[in-house]
């Protein structure tokens, strides 16, 4: 490649680099589920903890801070007594933990509160799969989850459920059904809330089952954006300056080319 080719091919990823870093996403969060600190059995349900999702999870990262309304519980999928089998996962996706939720009985509810900054989306991606509980009178699973997804606006950035309750927007989306209570069969979901009336880019996400009578939950990934339902990172690329940098020595090489010519 001649010097004229390796600077314009500079100059392009210069630009492309600026251009695809100012409309990348920020990831905020992201939780798997994987390290709960302290995990005890439930006494009564197999495979499950009754303890509350900060008691196992709070502080990851550091200073993070859930909130819930009623029984929010933490499933132990390979725990291998649920059911007498244990649960089974066919594509592995939920790993060894996962959070389980009501839609009956009880409003059970999970908040997570944020700072979008000017972004104008929070943007919740997650997995759900339709699951039961073994125990006395366990909730038993009823068909396809659905969940709705509610953003509040939150101007004292407090952990909570509802912000100040001014709701700025909502997403209503669904699982896939599965043939029993203990075999997982995950769906991805993705919800573009919008933030963009939000007083000062601080707001708080809510986690509703609305149907499905009981559902797991998993791998959550939060992300601020100005485009709906972007959670792709920024790409790993050159800082501008090293590209800047770059561009620089190209033109350099190409100038020092075009005097050899003149010479010759």
């Amino acid at each position: 490649m001649n010097a004229t080719k390796l600077f314009l091919l500079a100059t392009v990823l210069f630009i492309g680099a600026l251009g695809s870093t100012s409309h990348a996403a920020t990831i905020l969060y992201t939780q798997n589920f994987e390290n709960p600190v302290g995990f005890v059995q439930s006494s009564v349900y197999k495979d499950l903890s009754q303890q509350s999702v900060n008691t196992l999870y709070a502080n990851q990262p550091v200073g993070f801070t859930f909130s819930q309304a009623f029984t929010v519980e933490t499933i132990h999928l390979t725990g291998g007594t649920a059911f007498g089998t244990g649960y089974v996962d066919p594509t592995g996706q939920g790993d060894d933990y996962s959070l389980g939720m009501l839609s009956t009985l009880q409003n059970d509810l999970l908040g997570l509160s944020f700072d979008v900054g000017a972004n104008d989306f929070l943007n919740f991606q997650l997995d759900v799969s339709r699951l039961g509980v073994e125990g006395p009178n366990g909730p038993a699973a009823n068909g396809a989850p659905s969940f709705r997804f509610r953003l509040f606006d939150n101007p004292t950035g407090a952990a909570n459920l509802q912000g100040n309750g001014t709701l700025l927007s909502f997403s209503d989306l669904s699982g896939a059904d599965s043939t029993n209570n203990f075999t997982l069969n995950w769906t991805t979901l993705l919800a573009p809330l919008d933030a963009s009336s939000s007083s000062n880019g601080k707001v708080t996400l809510q986690i509703d089952l609305l149907s499905g009578g009981y559902a797991t939950m998993d791998n959550f990934i939060v992300a601020a954006s100005n485009q709906p339902g972007d959670v792709t990172p920024p790409p790993s690329v050159p800082e501008p300056g090293i590209l800047m940098l770059l561009s620089i020595g190209l033109a350099g090489m190409l100038l020092a080319s075009l005097r050899r010519k003149r010479v010759l």
